[in-house]
Protein backbone atom coordinates (compact mmCIF):
# COMPACT_ATOMS: atom_id res chain seq x y z
CA UNK A 1 0.00 0.00 0.00
CA UNK A 2 2.95 2.02 0.70
CA UNK A 3 4.46 1.71 -2.83
CA UNK A 4 0.84 2.19 -4.53
CA UNK A 5 0.45 5.53 -2.45
CA UNK A 6 3.98 6.75 -3.30
CA UNK A 7 3.41 5.68 -7.58
CA UNK A 8 0.08 7.60 -7.25
CA UNK A 9 1.36 10.71 -5.42
CA UNK A 10 4.45 10.87 -7.87
CA UNK A 11 1.72 10.94 -10.47
CA UNK A 12 -0.48 13.25 -8.94
CA UNK A 13 1.82 15.92 -8.68
CA UNK A 14 4.38 15.36 -11.48
CA UNK A 15 2.56 14.50 -14.39
CA UNK A 16 1.82 16.88 -16.68
CA UNK A 17 0.30 15.54 -19.76
CA UNK A 18 -3.34 14.04 -18.01
CA UNK A 19 -5.47 16.37 -20.49
CA UNK A 20 -3.32 14.87 -23.94
CA UNK A 21 -3.35 11.90 -22.50
CA UNK A 22 -6.57 11.00 -20.80
CA UNK A 23 -8.35 9.54 -18.83
CA UNK A 24 -6.77 11.71 -15.39
CA UNK A 25 -5.17 10.78 -12.65
CA UNK A 26 -8.92 9.98 -10.46
CA UNK A 27 -9.87 7.06 -12.84
CA UNK A 28 -6.30 5.49 -13.31
CA UNK A 29 -5.49 5.59 -9.24
CA UNK A 30 -9.02 3.84 -8.88
CA UNK A 31 -7.91 1.00 -10.93
CA UNK A 32 -4.76 1.03 -8.43
CA UNK A 33 -7.49 1.22 -5.63
CA UNK A 34 -9.53 -1.20 -6.31
CA UNK A 35 -6.68 -3.71 -6.89
CA UNK A 36 -3.98 -2.94 -4.21
CA UNK A 37 -4.83 -3.86 -0.10
CA UNK A 38 -2.92 -5.62 2.69
CA UNK A 39 -3.04 -9.11 1.15
CA UNK A 40 -1.39 -8.13 -2.43
CA UNK A 41 1.87 -9.93 -3.69
CA UNK A 42 4.86 -8.09 -5.27
CA UNK A 43 3.36 -9.62 -8.82
CA UNK A 44 -0.34 -8.31 -8.10
CA UNK A 45 1.35 -4.79 -7.26
CA UNK A 46 3.27 -4.78 -10.42
CA UNK A 47 -0.08 -5.79 -12.32
CA UNK A 48 -2.18 -3.02 -10.74
CA UNK A 49 0.61 -0.03 -11.30
CA UNK A 50 0.64 -1.42 -14.83
CA UNK A 51 -3.00 -0.61 -15.27
CA UNK A 52 -2.77 2.61 -14.28
CA UNK A 53 -0.48 2.95 -17.14
CA UNK A 54 -2.17 1.12 -19.58
CA UNK A 55 -3.20 3.64 -22.38
CA UNK A 56 -0.07 6.03 -22.05
CA UNK A 57 1.55 6.60 -25.27
CA UNK A 58 4.46 7.92 -23.41
CA UNK A 59 7.75 6.70 -24.20
CA UNK A 60 9.17 8.78 -21.44
CA UNK A 61 6.80 8.01 -18.62
CA UNK A 62 8.00 4.20 -17.12
CA UNK A 63 7.86 1.93 -14.47
CA UNK A 64 11.12 -0.62 -14.51
CA UNK A 65 11.65 -3.35 -11.62
CA UNK A 66 12.18 -6.63 -10.90
CA UNK A 67 9.26 -9.28 -10.22
CA UNK A 68 10.47 -12.78 -8.33
CA UNK A 69 14.41 -12.32 -9.54
CA UNK A 70 12.71 -11.01 -12.66
CA UNK A 71 13.17 -7.52 -14.74
CA UNK A 72 10.44 -5.95 -15.49
CA UNK A 73 9.29 -2.94 -18.01
CA UNK A 74 6.16 -0.76 -18.75
CA UNK A 75 6.89 1.26 -21.66
CA UNK A 76 4.33 3.02 -24.25
CA UNK A 77 4.62 5.10 -27.09
CA UNK A 78 7.17 3.40 -29.01
CA UNK A 79 4.86 5.02 -32.13
CA UNK A 80 4.55 2.54 -35.13
CA UNK A 81 8.05 1.75 -36.87
CA UNK A 82 10.05 0.84 -34.23
CA UNK A 83 7.23 -2.05 -32.81
CA UNK A 84 7.22 -3.13 -36.86
CA UNK A 85 10.89 -3.26 -37.00
CA UNK A 86 11.44 -4.82 -33.26
CA UNK A 87 9.38 -7.88 -34.35
CA UNK A 88 10.54 -7.89 -37.89
CA UNK A 89 12.97 -10.77 -38.52
CA UNK A 90 16.67 -9.63 -37.60
CA UNK A 91 15.01 -7.09 -35.28
CA UNK A 92 15.85 -3.34 -34.52
CA UNK A 93 19.85 -3.98 -34.33
CA UNK A 94 20.01 -5.85 -37.90
CA UNK A 95 18.23 -3.19 -39.38
CA UNK A 96 20.62 -0.35 -38.20
CA UNK A 97 23.12 -1.85 -39.41
CA UNK A 98 21.45 -2.60 -42.90
CA UNK A 99 20.81 1.11 -42.75
CA UNK A 100 24.07 2.87 -41.92
CA UNK A 101 25.23 0.28 -44.19
CA UNK A 102 23.59 1.47 -47.13
CA UNK A 103 24.30 5.04 -46.33
CA UNK A 104 27.83 4.81 -45.96
CA UNK A 105 27.71 2.70 -49.39
CA UNK A 106 25.96 5.55 -50.98
CA UNK A 107 28.08 7.93 -49.61
CA UNK A 108 31.01 6.45 -51.05
CA UNK A 109 34.35 7.84 -50.21
CA UNK A 110 32.90 11.12 -48.61
CA UNK A 111 31.38 9.23 -45.52
CA UNK A 112 32.12 9.67 -42.13
CA UNK A 113 31.30 7.49 -39.46
CA UNK A 114 32.51 9.12 -36.00
CA UNK A 115 31.41 10.28 -32.25
CA UNK A 116 31.63 6.80 -31.16
CA UNK A 117 29.21 6.08 -34.52
CA UNK A 118 26.65 8.21 -33.47
CA UNK A 119 27.16 11.07 -36.47
CA UNK A 120 26.91 9.91 -40.25
CA UNK A 121 28.09 12.62 -42.83
CA UNK A 122 28.89 12.77 -46.36
CA UNK A 123 28.34 14.34 -49.88
CA UNK A 124 26.03 13.35 -52.64
CA UNK A 125 25.80 14.18 -56.03
CA UNK A 126 21.81 14.68 -57.06
CA UNK A 127 22.17 13.41 -60.71
CA UNK A 128 19.21 15.14 -61.86
CA UNK A 129 20.21 18.77 -61.10
CA UNK A 130 23.72 17.85 -60.58
CA UNK A 131 23.41 19.53 -57.12
CA UNK A 132 25.95 19.06 -54.46
CA UNK A 133 23.92 18.29 -50.91
CA UNK A 134 25.48 17.87 -48.11
CA UNK A 135 24.32 14.86 -46.05
CA UNK A 136 24.15 14.91 -42.52
CA UNK A 137 22.73 12.18 -39.73
CA UNK A 138 22.27 12.50 -36.00
CA UNK A 139 21.19 8.78 -34.28
CA UNK A 140 21.66 9.89 -30.59
CA UNK A 141 22.09 13.21 -28.84
CA UNK A 142 25.36 12.47 -26.78
CA UNK A 143 27.60 9.69 -26.16
CA UNK A 144 30.21 10.80 -28.24
CA UNK A 145 33.03 9.48 -26.26
CA UNK A 146 34.18 6.76 -24.75
CA UNK A 147 33.79 8.70 -21.03
CA UNK A 148 32.21 6.67 -18.40
CA UNK A 149 32.21 9.68 -15.61
CA UNK A 150 28.07 10.66 -17.22
CA UNK A 151 27.07 13.99 -16.05
CA UNK A 152 30.63 14.90 -14.62
CA UNK A 153 31.69 18.52 -15.78
CA UNK A 154 34.68 16.69 -17.63
CA UNK A 155 32.33 14.25 -19.47
CA UNK A 156 30.34 17.36 -20.37
CA UNK A 157 33.19 19.35 -21.73
CA UNK A 158 34.47 16.29 -23.77
CA UNK A 159 31.04 15.36 -25.26
CA UNK A 160 30.59 19.04 -26.84
CA UNK A 161 34.21 18.97 -27.98
CA UNK A 162 33.60 15.96 -29.84
CA UNK A 163 30.55 17.21 -31.20
CA UNK A 164 32.22 20.47 -32.37
CA UNK A 165 35.12 19.00 -34.12
CA UNK A 166 33.11 16.54 -36.16
CA UNK A 167 30.48 19.82 -36.71
CA UNK A 168 33.17 21.73 -37.43
CA UNK A 169 34.77 19.00 -40.16
CA UNK A 170 31.41 18.67 -41.76
CA UNK A 171 30.60 22.50 -41.80
CA UNK A 172 33.81 22.61 -43.75
CA UNK A 173 32.49 20.24 -46.25
CA UNK A 174 29.16 21.96 -46.79
CA UNK A 175 30.66 25.06 -47.44
CA UNK A 176 30.08 24.99 -50.98
CA UNK A 177 27.21 22.48 -50.77
CA UNK A 178 24.06 23.69 -52.82
CA UNK A 179 21.88 22.65 -49.39
CA UNK A 180 22.09 20.25 -46.87
CA UNK A 181 19.97 17.63 -45.68
CA UNK A 182 19.65 16.86 -41.96
CA UNK A 183 18.50 13.45 -41.17
CA UNK A 184 17.42 12.89 -38.10
CA UNK A 185 14.62 10.16 -38.98
CA UNK A 186 16.45 7.96 -36.28
CA UNK A 187 17.46 10.47 -33.80
CA UNK A 188 16.53 8.61 -30.35
CA UNK A 189 16.93 11.66 -28.39
CA UNK A 190 19.85 12.55 -25.64
CA UNK A 191 21.50 16.07 -23.96
CA UNK A 192 19.13 18.90 -24.23
CA UNK A 193 22.59 20.77 -25.08
CA UNK A 194 23.06 18.51 -28.27
CA UNK A 195 19.67 19.01 -29.11
CA UNK A 196 20.36 22.54 -29.15
CA UNK A 197 24.00 22.89 -30.59
CA UNK A 198 23.09 21.15 -33.74
CA UNK A 199 20.39 23.79 -35.07
CA UNK A 200 22.89 26.50 -34.04
CA UNK A 201 25.47 24.91 -37.05
CA UNK A 202 22.45 26.40 -39.87
CA UNK A 203 21.72 29.63 -37.75
CA UNK A 204 22.82 33.30 -39.03
CA UNK A 205 21.09 35.19 -36.00
CA UNK A 206 20.60 34.22 -32.18
CA UNK A 207 16.96 32.93 -31.77
CA UNK A 208 14.64 31.21 -29.24
CA UNK A 209 14.27 27.80 -30.40
CA UNK A 210 11.40 26.58 -27.38
CA UNK A 211 10.33 27.23 -23.98
CA UNK A 212 10.10 24.96 -20.72
CA UNK A 213 7.97 24.58 -18.09
CA UNK A 214 7.95 22.10 -14.83
CA UNK A 215 4.51 21.08 -14.03
CA UNK A 216 3.53 22.65 -10.41
CA UNK A 217 6.59 25.22 -10.82
CA UNK A 218 4.53 28.34 -11.17
CA UNK A 219 6.90 30.06 -13.19
CA UNK A 220 6.50 31.15 -16.63
CA UNK A 221 7.87 29.40 -19.44
CA UNK A 222 11.41 29.83 -19.92
CA UNK A 223 12.97 30.45 -23.67
CA UNK A 224 15.82 28.53 -24.61
CA UNK A 225 18.16 30.91 -26.63
CA UNK A 226 20.35 29.20 -29.56
CA UNK A 227 23.48 31.43 -30.62
CA UNK A 228 24.83 30.19 -34.22
CA UNK A 229 28.00 28.37 -33.77
CA UNK A 230 31.32 30.23 -34.91
CA UNK A 231 31.62 27.72 -38.02
CA UNK A 232 28.24 27.56 -39.56
CA UNK A 233 25.87 26.56 -42.81
CA UNK A 234 23.51 29.08 -43.63
CA UNK A 235 22.02 27.44 -47.26
CA UNK A 236 18.65 25.97 -48.04
CA UNK A 237 18.57 22.88 -45.18
CA UNK A 238 15.91 20.14 -45.23
CA UNK A 239 15.59 18.17 -42.13
CA UNK A 240 14.18 15.07 -42.07
CA UNK A 241 11.99 13.33 -39.27
CA UNK A 242 9.90 10.13 -38.52
CA UNK A 243 7.68 8.54 -35.69
CA UNK A 244 11.60 7.10 -35.12
CA UNK A 245 12.44 10.36 -34.01
CA UNK A 246 11.82 11.61 -30.25
CA UNK A 247 12.93 13.12 -27.49
CA UNK A 248 16.44 15.40 -27.69
CA UNK A 249 15.27 14.77 -31.78
CA UNK A 250 12.27 16.91 -31.56
CA UNK A 251 13.47 19.39 -29.40
CA UNK A 252 16.55 19.88 -32.02
CA UNK A 253 13.10 19.73 -34.62
CA UNK A 254 11.42 22.77 -32.25
CA UNK A 255 14.46 24.41 -33.26
CA UNK A 256 15.29 23.95 -36.63
CA UNK A 257 11.44 24.82 -37.11
CA UNK A 258 12.45 27.96 -36.01
CA UNK A 259 14.67 28.81 -38.73
CA UNK A 260 13.82 30.92 -42.26
CA UNK A 261 16.68 28.47 -44.46
CA UNK A 262 14.44 24.93 -43.05
CA UNK A 263 12.46 22.76 -45.09
CA UNK A 264 10.89 19.58 -42.74
CA UNK A 265 10.41 17.12 -44.44
CA UNK A 266 9.14 13.21 -43.66
CA UNK A 267 6.42 11.73 -41.40
CA UNK A 268 5.25 13.34 -37.61
CA UNK A 269 7.49 12.89 -34.84
CA UNK A 270 6.81 10.93 -31.75
CA UNK A 271 5.55 13.08 -29.46
CA UNK A 272 7.60 12.62 -26.35
CA UNK A 273 9.65 15.52 -25.32
CA UNK A 274 9.68 15.91 -21.33
CA UNK A 275 13.03 14.57 -20.26
CA UNK A 276 11.90 11.87 -17.86
CA UNK A 277 11.61 12.74 -13.76
CA UNK A 278 12.70 9.44 -12.11
CA UNK A 279 11.08 8.96 -8.59
CA UNK A 280 12.46 6.01 -6.60
CA UNK A 281 9.70 3.96 -4.91
CA UNK A 282 9.93 2.95 -1.65
CA UNK A 283 10.46 -1.03 -3.40
CA UNK A 284 13.48 -0.23 -5.18
CA UNK A 285 11.39 -0.19 -8.80
CA UNK A 286 11.88 3.21 -10.61
CA UNK A 287 8.81 5.29 -11.91
CA UNK A 288 9.63 7.89 -14.62
CA UNK A 289 7.25 10.49 -15.30
CA UNK A 290 7.01 13.46 -17.93
CA UNK A 291 6.92 16.67 -15.74
CA UNK A 292 8.00 19.33 -18.60
CA UNK A 293 6.36 21.18 -20.86
CA UNK A 294 8.28 21.63 -24.50
CA UNK A 295 6.76 24.47 -26.45
CA UNK A 296 7.40 26.15 -29.25
CA UNK A 297 8.42 30.20 -29.11
CA UNK A 298 4.51 30.62 -29.70
CA UNK A 299 3.60 28.53 -27.22
CA UNK A 300 1.87 25.56 -29.55
CA UNK A 301 2.47 22.18 -27.81
CA UNK A 302 3.34 19.43 -29.55
CA UNK A 303 3.84 16.27 -26.54
CA UNK A 304 1.27 13.06 -27.46
CA UNK A 305 0.73 14.63 -31.06
CA UNK A 306 4.11 15.32 -32.25
CA UNK A 307 5.14 17.50 -34.77
CA UNK A 308 4.37 17.31 -38.53
CA UNK A 309 6.60 18.35 -41.55
CA UNK A 310 6.07 21.01 -44.16
CA UNK A 311 6.29 18.47 -46.84
CA UNK A 312 4.66 14.86 -45.75
CA UNK A 313 7.02 11.57 -47.23
CA UNK A 314 7.57 7.94 -46.13
CA UNK A 315 10.93 7.60 -44.62
CA UNK A 316 10.96 3.71 -43.47
CA UNK A 317 8.25 2.32 -45.81
CA UNK A 318 6.50 -0.96 -43.99
CA UNK A 319 7.71 -2.82 -47.65
CA UNK A 320 11.31 -1.51 -47.94
CA UNK A 321 12.23 -0.13 -44.28
CA UNK A 322 15.80 -0.26 -44.94
CA UNK A 323 15.81 0.38 -49.27
CA UNK A 324 12.76 2.93 -48.54
CA UNK A 325 14.77 5.19 -46.77
CA UNK A 326 17.81 5.63 -48.89
CA UNK A 327 15.06 6.36 -51.44
CA UNK A 328 13.45 9.07 -48.93
CA UNK A 329 17.26 10.95 -48.56
CA UNK A 330 17.64 11.05 -52.50
CA UNK A 331 13.83 12.21 -53.21
CA UNK A 332 14.78 14.94 -50.37
CA UNK A 333 17.95 15.54 -52.18
CA UNK A 334 16.48 16.01 -55.43
CA UNK A 335 14.07 18.74 -54.12
CA UNK A 336 17.18 20.40 -52.58
CA UNK A 337 18.34 20.42 -55.81
CA UNK A 338 15.72 22.01 -57.35
CA UNK A 339 15.52 24.57 -54.55
CA UNK A 340 18.76 25.64 -55.31
CA UNK A 341 18.57 26.18 -59.14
Amino acid sequence: EAVAAAFLDHFERHYAFFDRRPPGHDERAARVRASVGPETGEAELWYGLAAYMEGFSDSHTKLIGAVAGERRRVQDGQGTTLPRIRASKGGEGSWLLNLIGQAKKRLGKSAHHEAQDRILWGMIDEPKTGARIGYLQVFVMGGFTTREDFASPEWAAAEMAEFDRVMDEAMTAFGGADAVIVDLSNNRGGWDRVAKALPSRFASAPFTGFTTVSQGSGLAPFPHSIIPAALTYIGPVFLMTSDVTVSGGELATLAFRQLPNVTHVGSRTRGAFSTPLAKPLPNGWLLELSNETFAAPDGTVFEETGIAPQVALAIYPEDAPVAGHWEAVMKVAAMAGRASQ
